[in-house]
């Protein structure tokens, strides 16, 4: 059995720079940066929405959408490492924050 094995440099190239990103710590890495940085956005955006769309007095509202992002960010965090690819862990940490920020941008404007 004969083996062809495409010497080329621009198919050695590919497999280097394919390679490169094959590399399972990278994976690892975008995780914990949707972890850390896309967990804290999805708090701070979800405290921002529950501060003006509570109908209750305005320290209340801040403080149960501080307590609720709280918990919020530790399901992200967990989001982020249970999820099958990292690019789902960023679309299912970055959506739900998007979706905060116009609605505080929404309700901001009636306030």
């Amino acid at each position: 059995m004969q083996v062809f094995v495409d010497s080329t440099p621009v198919a050695s190239g590919f497999n280097r720079f394919g390679g490169f990103f094959a590399r399972p710590w990278l994976g690892v890495l975008s995780r914990s940066l949707a972890a850390i940085v896309g967990g804290y956005a999805l708090a701070a955006t979800c405290a921002m929405f529950f501060a003006v769309a509570l109908p209750i007095a305005r320290a209340q509202a801040v403080l149960t959408g501080m307590l609720v992002a709280i918990v919020l960010c530790a399901c992200a965090a967990l989001w982020a490492f249970a999820t099958r690819t990292a690019l789902r862990a960023w679309i299912g940490i970055a959506a739900p924050a998007v979706l905060f920020w116009l609605g505080t941008l929404a309700l901001g404007a009636r306030a």
